[in-house]
């Protein structure tokens, strides 16, 4: 037996290098940069990447590594974050300003390196300071390791379709003018599809994104929300979608006529080309599960376009079929979504976890200072949310994974709390106000590296309740149930799905409810959690985990890079 020992070795060194053969390494050069577009009959000077809109896709292999060049030409600090990449053992590339770096100057240059480990599907990048992400995104797109095929047939073509956000407005200056005022900030003027708001706008009619198309053929589409504040529907004229991944994570198929995808979510589909060859309407809206709340209540559109390789010209006279979208509060759509995404096989589920966290999620007031005029819902309020009462404070000196390593002080405390320090009706109609004004602190919550962690999300109705799409950084996990009303652990226990639940990076708490969420902190370092409407997480709507160090270079936190950005 021992003398097979070195052959062994041998066998296995082997198919390591093989492996690492195939991978390769992508070296890109982002420009973050002033950009003139036109859009709905005005110039507007934007921050893009290399002068695009969207901007670039990168592609990649499983297993491929990653060098992005970000160099700052424009106006503000930015960073940039790679949304739903575990960066396992690089979470100085993670991106969040102020959570795993200091922001990238104007004038100034960062790049980030990381290698794509276990993930295949879509998923996207985008900035991660202020309102930048209006503009500042694009795709990024795993395929399976050469020879390697998808759990799927081949589709003929592959189609990103990033559904984004609008304003006639300068997004910073807006965020900006809520921030001085304590109000909410307007809301876009357009959603888009690929850059573009699509026929239903005004000068736009021409620029539509057209995805053309071949009868019988079948299509991947990879429907990306980079919107800032909005979960959408979606659908398409006269076709169905068979969804095939969600978050970079295969799914068990399923078809459906709508999706509902949430700030921050991706969702994959197969559409076959089987209907007859004209023009058809791929159409997004808003899903708004607050009441009494102004919303950017606009339709955007993108249009399937068919070949049949005929004498025909259906050009643009042929008005596109349009879809049946649901209403704007259609919750019961929503849901029936969300309930038809599962994991492909049966899954690795713990039965029981080291650590039993409840995080209430929602909104809140803070009060005026003696002598501000304030433009909340009483005129002598704030806006401003939180998790666990603690309204979440970005710091502004340091990055608090560079202050965990060097062990600053006073960067941040870790006595985030694991449960609401008062518990309470979290969906009664009538919350008590005395509940209303969370803590502004800069708190974490420590984990023992491979520690069993199950959250509820529980959302609550202070100002209004809403559904929150809550993506957490560093990590997938697996969502073991939903449900409305305040989480009964006796009682939902029952509707756990420990064989194949979805595994995600982003859920969607239901309005008035819950989820409940499973992963294992097996990636050291400083991970934000937080709501993916950016203007929740501007008034404090997160947290962050602190996962310590195991045992084992493989498991510690490495030093951080030479170029890594400082904040003085």
């Amino acid at each position: 037996m021992a003398s097979s020992t070195p052959k062994l070795l041998f066998l296995l060194s082997c198919l390591v290098l093989a492996l690492l053969a195939n991978a390769e390494v992508h070296q890109h050069e982002f420009v973050v940069q002033e950009t003139p577009v036109e859009r709905l009959c005005n110039t507007h000077h934007i921050i893009t990447v290399n002068g695009q809109l969207p901007g670039p896709t990168l592609e990649v292999r499983e297993g491929d590594t990653l060098e992005v060049n970000v160099i700052n030409q424009a106006p503000y600090d930015v960073t940039i974050h790679w949304h739903g990449i575990r960066q396992l053992g690089t979470p100085w590339a993670d991106g969040p300003e102020f959570v795993t770096q200091c922001p990238i100057k104007p004038g100034g240059s960062y790049k980030y390196v990381f290698t794509i480990k276990g993930q295949e599907g879509t998923l996207w990048w985008h900035a991660h300071s202020s309102w930048l992400r209006a503009t500042v995104y694009g795709a990024l797109i795993i395929r399976p390791r050469e020879g390697k095929e998808y759990p799927f047939g081949k589709p003929h073509r592959e189609v990103p379709l990033i559904l984004g956000e609008w304003w006639n407005a300068n997004p910073v200056e807006v965020i900006r003018e809520a921030q001085r005022t304590g109000g909410a900030p307007n809301v876009s003027d357009a959603f888009t599809i690929n850059g573009q708001p699509g026929d239903f706008y005004n000068c736009s009619k021409k620029e539509t994104t057209a995805v053309p198309v071949k009868p019988g053929e079948t299509a991947l589409l990879r429907f990306i929300n980079a919107a800032l504040n909005h979960e959408l529907f979606v659908s398409i004229g006269q076709h169905k979608m068979t969804v095939v991944a969600v978050d970079a994570s295969y799914t068990k198929p399923f078809t459906t006529d709508v999706l509902m995808i949430a700030p921050g979510q991706t969702t994959d589909v197969l559409v076959t080309m089987d209907q007859p060859p004209t023009r058809y309407y791929v159409a997004a809206r808003a899903y708004i599960s607050s009441q009494g709340v102004p919303f950017d209540n606009t339709t955007t559109s993108a249009v399937l376009e068919y070949d049949c390789g005929c004498a025909t010209d259906f050009g643009p006279k042929i008005q596109p079929a349009f879809p049946a979208l649901p209403a704007f509060n259609d919750t019961a759509a929503a849901t029936a979504f969300a309930a038809g995404i599962k994991s492909p096989e049966t899954v690795k589920v713990h039965d029981h976890a080291d650590e039993y966290l409840l995080l209430t999620v929602g909104l809140g007031l803070f009060n005026c200072e003696p002598g501000q005029l304030c433009a909340g819902p009483n005129n002598n309020t704030r806006f401003t949310a939180s998790m666990n009462n603690v309204s979440f404070v970005f710091p502004k000196t340091d990055s608090l994974l560079h202050a965990h390593y060097y062990k600053v002080p006073g960067v941040f405390t870790t006595d985030f709390p694991a449960y609401p320090p008062v518990q309470f009706d979290y969906t009664a109609q009538n919350v008590s106000r005395a509940l209303w004004q969370p803590v502004p602190a800069t708190k974490l919550y420590p984990l023992r590296y491979g520690s069993v962690v199950r959250l509820v999300l529980q959302d609550t109705s202070i100002v209004t309740p809403e559904n929150h799409p809550i993506h957490l950084h560093g990590y997938d996990f697996f969502i073991l149930a939903e449900g409305f009303g305040n989480f009964d652990h006796k009682k939902d226990i029952e509707k756990f799905n420990l064989v194949d639940p979805p595994q995600r990076n982003t859920v969607a708490v239901p309005v008035n409810g819950w989820a409940v969420i499973q992963f294992v902190a097996d990636n050291p370092g400083v991970w934000l959690m937080h709501c993916h409407l950016d203007v929740h997480i501007t008034w404090g709507l997160a947290m962050a985990f602190l996962v310590h160090d195991g045992y084992g270079e493989l498991q510690s936190l490495a030093a951080p890079p030479v170029d890594l950005p400082r904040c003085k």
